[in-house]
């Protein structure tokens, strides 16, 4: 269940390391619109498309977009053959291009493509959010010697947020527990998922959420796989529990059904892309493998 990385840059780390010899730069440019940072430029065949040296400045000089017009600059990461950056501009209309949100590529591109992306707009949100000081209200500039933005009065320093989430896949027996929530915008089912609270520990989180959402109480939560989630900035912890007792009572403020389903009886469930796809994925191989064995 293990997903090939990629080499991780610091933010502002052009200032201490230099990216690998040989390998080309290329960039994604990401739009600013009313303080959201969601949509990366693509082709009109909603393929994302990345940029080289000589391309960003050809389109910055037919955009007429001086270097002061960009918002945000900085290098991501190295994968294959490629030295990924990213720009942040105001939202604009682009002759032979159209925005589009990150999450219609889900299981389209790779997922080393789609995690480096997903880091662009969380480094671009991150910025737009943190450009005055939620202390004293002045403004923050960049630390070159660190992943901040420090405020020029006050020194208090804004490191890009990352909020636990965990996303569970409870099971009985030969079934799994899916719920379709009233957040999804079509009709899939899809394992139970939540933020970890101050003070809580993942596990308790897990046995929190699914008693909340759900009303069953679950054993032994174990955990499996983790996934950056860049809507807006996600980690989430994947695990699989043991149903334990109770019958299902929805958290009709979240979830608009739920039921267990045999593990080869399941409804439209998310892209295996998803660390929720993976999850279900996961107890299926396991139940047929315990099919394979008797």
């Amino acid at each position: 269940m293990t997903k090939e990385s990629y080499q991780l840059y610091s933010f502002e780390q052009d200032v201490k390391q230099t990216p690998t010899p040989g390998k080309s730069r290329c960039y994604f440019i990401v739009s600013e619109e009313n303080g959201r940072c969601e949509s990366i430029l693509s082709d009109l065949s909603d393929n994302l498309v990345t940029y080289s040296d000589t391309e960003v400045q050809t389109l910055f000089d037919d955009l007429q977009l001086s270097p002061d017009k960009i918002i945000f600059q900085s290098l991501l990461g190295e994968w294959e053959n490629n030295i990924y950056s990213v720009i942040l501009i105001k939202s604009q209309d682009i002759a032979n291009h159209r925005w589009v949100g990150l999450r219609k590529k889900l299981g389209v591109v790779s997922d080393q493509l789609f995690m480096i992306a997903g880091r662009a707009l969380q480094l671009c949100q991150w910025h737009v959010d943190h450009r005055f000081c939620g202390r004293c209200g002045s403004a923050t500039s960049s630390d070159q010697e660190d992943s901040a933005l420090v405020c020029v009065s006050c020194q208090l320093r804004f490191y890009p947020r990352i909020s636990p989430c965990m996303i569970v896949a409870v099971v009985r027996d030969d079934k799994i527990l899916l719920a379709h929530h009233r957040r999804s915008n079509r009709l899939v089912y899809s394992t139970l998922a939540g933020f970890v609270e101050a003070g809580e520990t993942v596990e308790d989180c897990v046995v929190r959420e699914v008693y909340e959402e759900v009303g069953i109480r679950i054993s032994q939560p174990r955990y499996l796989l983790s996934e950056p989630w860049p809507f807006p900035s996600q980690l989430m912890l994947g695990f699989i529990a043991e149903y334990q007792s109770g019958e299902i009572v929805l958290d009709e403020k979240e979830i608009l059904d739920a039921q267990w389903f045999r593990y080869d009886a399941l409804p439209e469930t998310p892209s295996n892309a998803s660390v929720a796809g993976q999850l279900i994925r996961f107890f299926v191989e396991q139940q047929k493998n315990k099919g394979a064995a008797r």
